[in-house]
């Protein structure tokens, strides 16, 4: 069942127990959350493009970026409370950028997306990897 969580057991605090069976703390506030949005989008048969559209899906990217990278660096810090809240608010982002890709691919606010999760991932995946060999 690793895809549920894909946590090692040395981070299991990263998770929940839910009926015997690990679930990641921020994929659970992501998936259903993204599901729901590019459901609710689809059947309002909302806009492709909002004017807000960038800053909003970036800012509600942003919180589950730092989150993650803050426990790339301190394992042991953040709570799973705020992991799923961050986790809810990417799943939103995702939503809206999902939606708005199915009909009209590569849209502004994705490529926008990617470059930050690259931006704040690559940086992050480096120096920690580099910290956890010299440690």
């Amino acid at each position: 069942m690793f895809w549920l969580s894909h946590h090692h057991e040395d981070e299991y605090n990263r998770t929940y127990l839910l009926g015997g069976v690990r679930v990641c703390a921020r994929c659970l506030g992501t998936y259903p959350v993204l599901v729901a949005v590019m459901m609710g989008l689809f059947a309002l048969r909302a806009p492709l493009a909002w004017p807000w559209d960038v800053p909003v899906v970036l800012g509600l990217t942003l919180p589950a970026l730092v989150d993650w990278a803050v426990g790339r660096f301190r394992p042991a810090s953040g709570t799973n409370t705020v992991r799923t809240l961050t986790g809810v608010l990417l799943g939103a982002a995702l939503g809206r950028s999902l939606f708005v890709h199915l009909q009209k691919p590569l849209p502004p606010m994705l490529v926008w997306q990617g470059a930050l999760v690259l931006v704040v991932a690559l940086p992050v995946l480096f120096l920690s990897s580099r910290g956890s060999r010299n440690g």
